[in-house]
């Protein structure tokens, strides 16, 4: 993969982070909750494997970046340990919502997640633009 070709898939993964929180907004004012947990999750996801990208580290697996992001941007103190739980409490969540029967989250799981997801999103922006 040439240098231009990973910046545009950079670009590519972090815009669909973005566009992934803006449903999840949309769809809490639908009180579609479930599937807003969906949306902050793979808001995060695609934030992840977007600065996974940007450094050349490439996985598979949903677990797998959730590794290489503590490994290789938590464990070095560029991305906060609060953050990186709060990828995995989405992960966990998501699964639940997706695959669990009977799981139905409520306005109030979803609408505290939003707040410190926006934030998970800026601080993937910062590391990868340098702002």
């Amino acid at each position: 993969m040439t240098d231009k070709e990973r910046e545009e898939l950079v670009y590519y993964r972090f815009s669909k982070a973005k566009e992934a929180i803006s449903d999840a907004l949309e769809l809490t004012g639908r009180k579609k909750w479930n599937l807003a947990i969906n949306r902050l999750y793979y808001g995060c996801f695609y934030g992840v494997i977007a600065l996974l990208a940007d450094r050349e580290i490439y996985t598979k697996t949903h677990m797998g970046a959730k590794q290489m992001l503590s490994l290789h941007f938590v464990k070095s103190g560029e991305f906060s340990k609060e953050l990186s739980d709060l990828y995995s409490k989405l992960f966990s969540m998501r699964q639940s919502g997706d695959y669990e029967d009977f799981c139905e989250y409520e306005e109030e799981d979803v609408l505290e997640l939003i707040a410190p997801a926006n934030e998970f999103i800026k601080a993937i922006e910062q590391i990868l633009y340098n702002i």
